[in-house]
């Protein structure tokens, strides 16, 4: 994997280029190098031997309080002294001002290494990106602070029970707590009473603290919630109280472990159910657990989504490097294990000794497949990141474009891997015969940590609505307009190179998906058009995967004679041509019934599911 990002952040993504802004000027391709290599050795010797561990030896609630394998602690010790946590952030915070794309490139490590530690990590960060930007200084400086520095972590508090998706139908209620409230140095002070459901790393005693951020309703004057999501805000709920400097006062917060999720993978992170305000930790002689508004009432899901968008890209580059670590897996059991012979005169000799059953072409289909799948991921992961470094450090009009088409891609760097990496640990499984079926191997881990990836974070299908009813449509489809510009420019400098008819092949599907657009949305019936959406979505990202799969393969330089064809960019030719002639048409069918607002699903009734 490493020289895969080595070639896509330097020859593909020209990170070089970022040196030359005053934000990153201290850094040079050495330095950003020295941080790869660190994080990778990190990961090699201090996680990837543990994940096995974290998988086999769950979390444990004991006396309210979880407990995990002291393997997964020192993993995590050794992540936060890495100082990966604030590796994008200010000097003055402790960071290094590192570019997204540098940091998401180095995360990729861990999480290939251990999702069990790369969990926590990633929702640490985003809590605190999330702080700094709609928090108070105050709020920033007691709990933004202490999680760039790995003295606490933190988590995100959306889904309740009853609710799981559909935030406008939380409970959960937040009310002020008596006089003086609104007047705290650590901003507006409630009482939060309520339930939260599949919080990762929810409660565990790495850290002497954790940071919830809480979606909570504040009630009306007659103490009715508002119905929708114009009634949500946001807290900050500590597990342990802190003073207005950020110090742990001793005093246990009001939130309370009900319960353990016992999950098919991802096992090594905690996922709990935590009770809000029950009366198990009172504080400060009232009722209800403790938190600090952020932002203004009503505002609570615009600063959430800050984190949930900046955490769907971590999920989508999670699934690459578990889809990656079961491809490397697969290659090295296809080329040590033998059996069969080949085909023709030569393989009908009983005598003749068993090939490597990467001599056999089906197998080199599965793991070409594979490549496929986790390069193309990998590429739409770090583009995205690069994304990020342009809309914070690019000129005005750099910066405005680069949000938009960051906006537009977000569901697609979330799914796209989730599904398709996915896949790929499922041929990983397959290369390996039986075995994989086997706890002999690491694949039926991987697979099962995989699996989560397509849920967390949105849907499949909550994915495909946010991209076909809001994305696409949102600004008169300027975004839709911007991806399309970078892509004829693909196209364009594929014209007049062996890559041509990839180029022609990749303008007429972005035509068709325009048409299925335009199509899904004439009648302007949302039931009708939204209908297929997560056919839509998985035509997209797979329309967008061969894009860079043709903008990858123009990098290279191989197919115009600026370097030699060696076997590394023979590879990524030959995963290119691959994407093209066995992934690419897999969009029209999933258009068709865009195209055509196929009224197949929609009309299912629910009585008809008679078994």
């Amino acid at each position: 994997m490493r020289a895969t990002i080595d070639f896509l952040l330097f020859e593909w993504l020209a990170v070089d280029d970022l040196l030359r802004r005053p934000r990153f000027a201290d850094h040079s391709r050495e330095t950003l190098g020295g941080v790869l290599d660190t994080c990778e050795r990190i990961a090699r010797e201090r996680v990837a031997p543990f994940n096995r561990i974290a998988d086999v030896e769950e979390p444990r609630l004991v006396d309210g309080r979880v407990v995990l394998p002291q393997t997964s602690v020192d993993a995590a010790h050794a992540y936060v002294e890495s100082g990966m946590l604030a590796a994008a952030q200010n000097y003055d915070d402790g960071g290094m001002q590192l570019p997204c794309v540098v940091e998401m490139a180095a995360n990729a490590f861990y999480a290939k290494a251990g999702v069990g530690v790369g969990g926590g990590m990633m929702l640490t960060s985003a809590n605190a990106n999330l702080l700094k930007a709609h928090g108070t200084p105050a709020q920033r400086q007691a709990f933004a602070r202490p999680q760039f520095a790995g003295r606490w972590f933190g988590t995100m508090c959306l889904s309740e029970p009853h609710a799981g998706s559909s935030l406008a139908d939380i409970v959960t209620r937040a009310e002020p707590d008596g006089p003086g409230s609104e007047t705290d140095p650590l901003g507006p002070r409630y009482r939060l009473r309520g339930n939260k459901m599949w919080i990762s790393n929810g409660d565990h005693e790495i850290t002497e603290n954790i940071v919830h951020l809480v979606l909570a309703k504040i009630p009306e004057e007659d103490g009715r919630l508002l119905p929708g999501a114009r009634g949500i805000s946001l807290f900050i709920v500590p597990k342990q109280l802190v003073t207005a400097e950020g110090t742990v006062t001793g005093e246990r917060n009001d939130v309370a472990v009900a319960g353990l999720n016992h999950k098919l993978g991802y096992r090594g992170v905690p996922n709990t159910l935590l009770n809000f305000g029950e009366g198990r930790h009172p504080v400060r002689g009232g009722a209800g657990a403790i938190g600090y508004r952020v932002g203004a009432p009503g505002e609570g899901l615009k600063g959430m989504f800050h984190m949930m968008n900046e955490a769907r890209i971590a999920v989508g580059l999670g699934a690459v490097t578990i889809g990656y670590a079961g491809f490397e897996a697969s290659l090295d059991y296809a080329r040590n294990r033998t059996q069969g012979r080949p085909s023709g005169p030569a393989g009908k000799d009983p005598a003749s000794p068993p090939v490597p059953i990467i001599a056999h072409a089906d197998v080199r289909r599965m793991l070409l497949a594979q490549k496929a799948y986790v390069e193309g991921g990998l590429a739409l992961a770090l583009y995205s990141a690069r994304l990020v470094d342009d809309l914070h450090t690019g000129d005005a009009a750099a910066a405005r474009e680069a949000g938009q088409l960051l906006e537009l891609l977000t569901p697609i760097a979330k799914s796209w891997p989730s599904e398709w990496c996915l896949e790929a640990n499922s041929l990983a499984i397959q290369v390996h015969g039986g075995y994989g079926y086997t706890r002999d191997f690491p694949v039926e881990q991987l697979w099962r940590d995989n699996r989560l990836n397509m849920i967390h974070e949105g849907t499949h299908g909550i994915q495909g609505l946010d991209l076909l009813g809001r994305k696409v449509t949102q600004d008169g489809g300027a975004a839709l307009a911007i991806l399309g510009q970078r892509i004829a420019a693909t196209v364009g400098r594929a014209g007049g190179t062996p890559l041509a008819e990839h180029g022609l092949a990749l303008a007429a599907a972005w035509e068709r998906l325009l048409a299925a657009t335009r199509a899904a949305w004439s009648t302007r019936n949302p039931e009708e058009a939204l209908a297929n959406a997560t056919p839509y979505l998985q035509a997209f990202g797979h329309l967008v995967v061969a894009w860079l799969w043709l903008d990858l393969a123009l990098a290279t330089g191989a197919v115009t004679g600026e370097r030699p064809r060696d076997d590394f960019h023979r590879g990524k030719l030959q995963a290119a041509r691959y994407f093209f002639e066995f992934e690419l048409p897999k969009i029209d069918p999933w258009l068709a019934v865009v195209a055509s607002r196929n009224p197949t699903c929609r009309d299912m009734r629910e009585e008809w599911f008679q078994t």
